[in-house]
């Protein structure tokens, strides 16, 4: 099973996608975590210290430049937009408990989604693990839309949108969600986090119509001081890892039910 997760920034992907991992895991699965985001905060969700989580490989330019057949210097020239990339995880990635942890980074300049060796380097290499690899795969993705207008997803069995309470993040989500639909992901549920009281949960299904919602999550304040101190979100607040737990099984059941 490949499973992308996306949404505004600040909004619980990392948490979503580092419990997750770790839960599928636990059950006997070979499971292979990817943190496609710029801020680069799966490692620390996994307990990671600063400085041991795996260096990104956007910022491996050599490597770039070998597999993609451009030089650094080099502008306006042309480069594979194929480069082979089946070799890399295995090279790359970090095994963190029973889970293997794969730091891709994401381009950051200005016009980033353009075509440019890095961008084909990370889209093929995403491309690679979604539909090559046998692992069970979930991708920490950067947040907004931009690895949707690359359809660098395009494959997974299931997008998950995380959303808050404000009606940026829900718009993000849905915007988000319908992309996932015209890239012919079939299956779409979301996560409410952030939660303080009831009636934000009627608002978020409101704005995400259609969109099944996996669970819904309470503001946690052991989750934001587990991300201070680079403590495994899993350990920090119980209720947050079952509620989670229950919102996995429920995706499990729409990807493999008929």
């Amino acid at each position: 099973m490949k499973i992308a997760i996306g949404g505004k920034g600040g909004v619980g992907k990392t948490t979503v996608c580092s419990v997750w991992a770790q839960l599928f895991a636990n059950e006997g699965h070979d499971v292979l975590a990817i943190d496609a985001d710029p801020s680069l905060s799966l490692g620390a969700a996994f307990g990671l210290p600063a400085g041991q989580s795996p260096k990104p490989l956007i910022e491996m330019k050599d490597l770039i430049e070998e597999r993609t057949g451009v030089r650094r210097d080099a502008s306006g020239t042309y480069f594979r937009l194929n480069p082979a990339v089946s070799d890399l995880p295995e090279e790359h990635w970090l095994k963190v408990g029973n889970v293997k942890l794969l730091v891709l980074g994401a381009l950051t300049r200005a016009g980033g989604g353009c075509a440019c060796p890095e961008g084909a380097f990370l889209k093929a290499l995403l491309t690679h693990t979604i539909l090559q690899r046998q692992e069970l795969v979930l991708v920490d993705l950067a947040a907004g839309v931009e690895f949707m207008g690359r359809a660098s997803v395009q494959g997974v069995d299931a997008f998950v949108v995380v959303v808050e309470p404000g009606s940026r993040s829900i718009e993000v989500a849905a915007n988000i969600a319908a992309m996932a639909r015209e890239l012919g992901i079939g299956c779409i549920g979301a996560i409410a986090n952030k939660i303080t009281e009831p009636a934000q949960v009627d608002v978020i299904r409101s704005g995400l119509s259609g969109i099944p919602l996996l669970g819904t999550l309470a503001y946690s304040k052991s989750v934001q001081e587990a991300d201070l101190k680079r403590s495994p979100v899993i350990q920090a607040d119980a209720a947050l890892v079952q509620e989670l737990d229950r919102a996995r099984r429920r995706l499990v059941d729409l990807v493999t039910c008929p």
